[in-house]
Formats: C-alpha cells, structure tokens, sequence
C-alpha cells in the first residue's frame, strides 16, 4: 500500500557532512538544519540568536542504521533498518538526533555482518526498555534471517583473511527482549506499510558478489560470495515511487533496485539510499556498470550512496546525477518523502 509520507533518518554512517548544499528538488535535510530548531538560545547577538551546535552533531563510525517512518493519513509507523557496528555509536547518535525509542516496534537486519548487526542486542534493549516506560506491552519484533553464520570474513589478495566481529545470537536478541521473527522470504511489514524483501534476484552480469567473502560456522569456513541472506526494504510514496533501502548491495544495487521494481509491479524507482559496496578493488571494476545502468535502466530520482560505496564510486554517481539527483547519504541527515 503507498504512503503520503515516508521519513529516513540516517542514524549511523560512515561519513559526517552537515555543511555541503543540497539542491534545489533532493528531499535531503542537512543534520544541522533539523538541529537547530530543537536547541535552547545561548546568547544572542544584534537581536539575532546564537545557539551552540557543533557539540551535538552525530559521530560518523563504519556501518549503516536508517530510521524509517511511513504515514498514511494520521498513522504512523517506525521500523529501524539495521543498528550499525556499536552500541554506544547507536545510542549517543539516537539521543543527539532526539530518536523516540518507544516509537520503534521493529528492527530489520539487512543482512549478517557486524557493522549492521553488532549493535543488535544493546539496541534491543534500549528499545525494549523506553517501550516499557512508555507503558507499551507488545515486544520490539526483530526480523532476522535464518541462516546466520557465526563470524564472516574477508581473504584479501595478500593471504590474511580481515575478519568482522562474531555475530549476535538468536538467543541474546531475544534475552535483550525482542521477538525474534525469521524470515528468508518477501513479507510486509508494520501492517504493510513497508516490504522486506527476500533473496534477491542475480540479473545483471557483473554484479556477482563480494569477492574473497567467507562465512564461518563454528570451526567451518567456506567461500561465500554471494551472501544470499542479504535483504532490502522499500516503501512506496504515492506519486513519487518506490524507494529502497540496500543497507551494503552485496546483490548489488542494480539487482535491489530491479528486485523492489518487481516487487511493487514495475513502480518507478525513489530514491535508493545506502552502501552501494563499490569500494576495494575488486569491486571497483563494477562502477561503470552500475552507475550506467542506475543511469539508463533503473532511473532513480535521487541516488543516495552512502556507507561501502566509496569515494571513487561517489565521484563518478556525483557525476552522473549531481546536483539535482544526488544526496548521499551521511549521518544525522533526513529524507522527506511526500506524496505528490
């Protein structure tokens, strides 16, 4: 079902950029911008207002956290799309960007790797506990896939493998009070207000993975490029299309974008926000492709890279759709989606 309204809220990021302009027509608020507003006069000077801000800006850190809001009339419904590497990168930003914990009544996971899933269980409980004084009985749901590895890593050209964090459990989300619900296959969310996707389709031919990727379960280790537990969500904003969220594109984000298209009936594409993972180089071999297609086959309104795209990859996107179809993604920014 589309939406009139829908709110991203970047949350944790790899880059902070509160300063750069946003063009005219790019539904993009700077964090500043929203700040501001919220914050007490300190002095003020020839009658003009002086508010300190520079203290109260979010801390960019290596992941990716989007809190998502849709409206339909007067409902409301907030879901946050993965939770970022560390607890307390979380939950300083969340306060600093003046999040109501209470609001959350799901957290989705993008995908199994630390830097989206890390935070998992201490996010949880802050969730579960602001939920709780706010007198609200039903737990966060936590939407999970099944098949979670135990640690992931990367084997780089020189031998040594790169590893990131053990995974959170199952048992530990749930311990922090979430309901976990597993879910391999494409479902609605909060009542149909947003989608979760599943396996995402491999359409196009370069876009094959993450090379040197492993997955470790107990002693176990295996070749995985393909990281097949990777999901997307998207939103349709009534006049304006769908937008999707593709936390790191290990599908690739042309796949995700074709993937959302598909799941909304051929819908034009939104925005498109999040990493791109078009960073390493590897990978690097992909951008001409992708940003030529994201160009001439997907069409999106504005591109939103941000977390693992990397800045040869957002030059080049720059290039291709700034400034009126370029807002990348940094944290403490808000996008505003209105029906059209």
């Amino acid at each position: 079902m589309t939406l009139d309204e829908l709110r991203l809220l970047v949350v944790v990021d790899n880059e902070t950029d509160t300063l750069s302009s946003i063009a005219e027509g790019v539904p993009q608020t700077p964090e500043v911008a929203h700040l501001v507003p919220r914050l007490p006069t300190s002095r003020t000077y020839n009658g003009h207002p002086c508010k300190v801000v520079f203290d109260r800006l979010c801390c960019a850190g290596h992941g990716l956290s989007v809190l998502v809001t849709g409206r339909r009339g007067h409902d409301e419904r907030t879901m946050l799309f993965d939770v970022g590497p560390y607890a307390d990168l979380w939950l300083t930003n969340a306060a600093r960007l003046g999040v109501d914990l209470a609001k959350i009544e799901l957290v989705f996971l993008s995908h199994w790797h630390s830097d989206h899933s890390g935070a998992l269980p201490e996010v949880v409980a802050a969730v579960t506990e602001a939920r709780r004084k706010a007198g609200l009985s039903a737990p966060v749901l936590v939407d999970l896939h099944p098949d979670r590895p135990d640690q992931r890593g990367i084997l780089l050209p020189t031998g040594t493998m790169i590893m990131l964090a053990p995974e959170p459990s199952f048992e530990a989300v749930e311990a922090a009070g979430g309901r976990v619900a597993k879910h391999a296959e494409a479902h609605v969310l909060c009542d149909g207000f947003f989608v979760g996707s599943g396996q995402i389709d491999r359409v196009t031919e370069y876009e094959k993975g993450l090379v040197g990727h492993h997955s470790f379960r107990r002693d176990e280790g295996e070749a995985d490029p393909l990281i097949l537990d990777e999901r997307f969500v998207a939103a349709q904003v009534r006049g304006r299309g769908v937008t999707v969220l593709s936390a790191c594109s290990h599908a690739g984000v042309v796949n995700a974008s074709l993937g959302a298209q598909a799941q909304f009936g051929g819908t034009a594409i939104d925005v498109v926000l999040g990493g791109y993972h078009l960073s390493g180089k590897a990978m690097e071999a992909r951008i001409e492709a992708t940003v030529r297609d994201l160009r001439e086959r997907i069409r999106p309104r504005v591109v939103a890279p941000g977390h693992c795209t990397g800045w040869r990859a957002k030059a080049i996107l720059a290039h291709a759709f700034a400034p009126e179809r370029y807002g990348p993604s940094v944290v403490g920014s808000i996008y505003t989606l209105r029906a059209q």
